[in-house]
């Protein structure tokens, strides 16, 4: 099984489309709500994907059949199957099979020391690996995110022992997005994901 890793905003929700959840959230009930309000209908709960950055990942789906798995921190705000159909409301051809679990449940002494300091991509790194750890059936797998969960980045800034094993920290599977308003549209993506998932 071939897997990506997807984060949303900054990969396939751009800069550009930040806070068009306030838009639509206005015409149906005039009042600007945080994504976590579960009594948000879902089509009023996000902001919008781009469609060309929607365009791309599907590509890549077609050219790889890879399945989605969502390590985005909108996980927290919503269902698998909320997001699904969330995915297939916005065009993305395939509904994610899972997401990532949380560090907090992971490892949740390692959690309170990461989430004081705000180590995001330490954290999510560690969702990511703990996610393969119990899927052997993956073959072929990317991480596509606009936080740098490289193991060249992440090992500049901790030892292995805090990101709870003895390797370095980091993916080695990455492809970084660092531009929030081109994302998976970036020149040059593309081409990275599909030689993790073809290799």
């Amino acid at each position: 099984m071939k897997v990506i890793f997807l984060d949303n905003d900054g990969v396939i929700c751009l800069g550009n489309n930040w806070g068009s959840r306030f838009k639509k959230q206005k015409k149906w009930g005039g009042r600007k709500l945080s994504m976590s309000n579960r009594e948000i209908p879902l089509e009023y709960r996000f902001d919008n994907f781009d469609e060309k950055a929607i365009k791309v990942l599907n590509s890549i789906i077609e050219q790889t059949d890879a399945e989605i798995v969502v390590s985005s921190d909108w996980r927290y705000h919503a269902t698998l199957e909320e997001l699904g159909d969330y995915y297939i409301s916005q065009g993305i051809s395939k509904r994610p099979i899972a997401t990532t679990d949380t560090t907090e449940n992971i490892n949740p002494e390692a959690w309170k020391l990461l989430r004081f300091r705000a180590d995001l991509e330490l954290e999510r790194a560690i969702e990511i690996n703990y996610w393969l750890s119990n899927h052997p059936e993956v073959t072929n797998w990317v991480a596509v995110d606009d936080l740098n969960m490289s193991v060249d980045f992440l090992s500049q800034h901790f030892s292995p022992g805090e990101a709870g094993s003895d390797e370095k920290p980091g993916l080695t599977n990455f492809v970084h997005t660092p531009l929030s308003r081109e994302g998976i549209k970036q020149n040059g993506v593309e081409k990275k994901i599909l030689e993790f998932l073809n290799a």
